[in-house]
Order: structure tokens, then C-alpha cells, then sequence
């Protein structure tokens, strides 16, 4: 029985050692928001607290320059998706901040200026940091959206719906107070009506479940460990066949 506990004890240590060590990191990342005025992360800030928690995202980098931009495409492999970086700009495509299936450094040289030159003649005020070149997923996936945000009366709460523009459209999503096991992640798939699409129905072979289930439970964990966040959207996350894994392609974090 002592000896139980002591192993117990043990592994206590180590998650608080690891809970820790997320902490001062995610820190780190709010204090330099802060430092500069911002009250919303940038998306290569925000894709960097997903890491930490160990939620998959493509391989990206971020790049002052269309040189710079060329040199990130090569090295994470073609093709690639350009997005804009401003803390001005929250709805980049509305602006003409996205070029998609970029397939050579050509293409990604002459999409850097043109969007850069697009989105300063839209908004002209904006101060543009650079751009975000992001490792273009396959096709095949199923858009879904998880979130976080505080609520007044439950405290930090973890979201799940359908994603993309289906979010907007069909408002198909769930809520649960933080943190979840994975056992409450996998029940709260299934409690949105396009679970059956997730399952799988007709042409739509069934999704990786237990992948989007891993995103859910990370996801709670950041906003209930880290109390500055104030709302969290992993939004779109792309959700493959079985056991091909899902994908957190874009997020946004405001803070309190």
C-alpha cells in the first residue's frame, strides 16, 4: 500500500512538472502580446500553443519577405498555403490574405507581393508583420471546429461543432466545462446531429474519431490552465478517414 502511494506521489510530480513547464511556455508567448498591445495572438503564435500541448498542425513557418517565403516552401515541401499577418486582420480571405496550392517558388514568390500589395490597397491602415507559409493539406478531410472561451457562470468551457463556414451556418456545436478526459470528448462528438456525417453515412467514409477526441482534450486543457485566454478557435480542424488523423489548420486566441 505505501508503495502504491509513493508511486503514485511519483507521478503526480511529473504531471505537475509538465503542466508547469506548458505554463511557463504559453506564458511566454502571452507576456509578448502583451508587451506589444495585443490583445489577440497572431497565428503563428497562437499554431505555437497548440505544439505545446502536442495538437497537430502542418509544418509552417513564418517569413518577412517573399525570399524568406521561398525558402520556408522549399524546406517544408510544396505545395503551400501563403496567409497574411496583421494583427489588424482577423478574416484574412475577406481581404485577399490566402493564395492556396502554391506549387513552386515562383508561384509563391509572385503570390507574396501580389497579396501584400491586394491587402494594403483593402486596408491600408494595416500593419502587415509578414506572411505565414503553411504546408497545403490533401484533400479527402471533413472541416470540424473546437474552442474555448470563459464563461460567467461555469468558468473555462471546451466547444465542438462542425467547421468552416458550417459553424456560421448550421450553429451545429456542443459545450463542456474544462478539462475533459477522453472519454467525455468522444461522448461530446456524438451529441452534434453531424455526428452522422463523422461516423460516416453514404459516400462519407467514418472520420478519425479518436484524433479529433485527442484535439478536444488538449484543447480544454489550454484554456483551463492557461486563465488569460479568454476564447479559443481551432477552426478549420481538417478530420481524415480513420486513422489518418485530423489537423488544426488555423487558430485564433484572444486574451483577457
Amino acid at each position: 500500500m505505501v508503495y502504491l502511494i509513493e508511486i503514485l506521489i511519483y507521478f503526480a510530480s511529473v504531471y505537475l512538472i509538465l503542466v508547469q513547464s506548458l505554463r511557463e511556455k504559453v506564458l511566454k508567448i502571452i507576456k509578448r502580446a502583451y508587451s506589444e498591445g495585443r490583445k489577440i495572438l497572431l497565428p503563428h503564435e497562437a499554431e505555437e500553443i497548440c505544439k505545446c500541448y502536442g495538437i497537430p498542425v502542418p509544418k509552417s513557418g513564418f517569413a518577412k519577405t517573399a525570399e524568406e517565403a521561398v525558402k520556408i516552401a522549399s524546406e517544408i515541401g510544396y505545395p503551400v498555403v501563403l496567409k497574411i499577418i496583421s494583427p489588424e486582420i482577423v478574416h484574412k480571405s475577406d481581404v485577399g490574405g490566402v493564395a492556396l496550392n502554391l506549387s513552386s517558388p515562383e508561384e509563391v514568390k509572385k503570390a507574396f507581393e501580389e497579396m501584400l500589395e491586394k491587402v494594403s490597397k483593402v486596408n491600408p491602415k494595416a500593419n502587415i508583420l509578414g506572411v505565414y507559409v503553411q504546408k497545403m493539406l490533401p484533400k479527402g478531410s471533413i472541416e470540424v471546429i473546437v474552442g474555448g472561451l470563459k464563461d460567467q457562470t461555469f468558468g473555462p468551457v471546451v466547444m465542438f461543432g462542425l467547421g468552416g463556414v458550417f459553424v456560421e451556418v448550421l450553429e451545429d456545436v456542443t459545450f463542456r466545462v474544462a478539462p475533459l478526459s477522453k472519454r467525455e470528448a468522444l461522448e461530446m462528438i456524438k451529441d452534434i446531429k453531424g455526428y452522422k456525417i463523422l461516423k460516416g453515412f453514404r459516400n462519407f467514409p467514418p472520420r478519425d474519431l479518436e484524433a479529433v477526441a485527442d484535439i478536444i482534450v488538449k484543447a480544454s486543457h489550454i484554456i483551463y490552465n492557461n486563465q488569460e485566454i479568454k476564447e479559443m478557435d481551432l477552426n478549420p480542424v481538417m478530420v481524415y478517414e480513420k486513422g489518418k488523423g485530423a489537423y488544426v489548420v488555423d487558430a485564433r486566441i484572444i486574451l483577457e
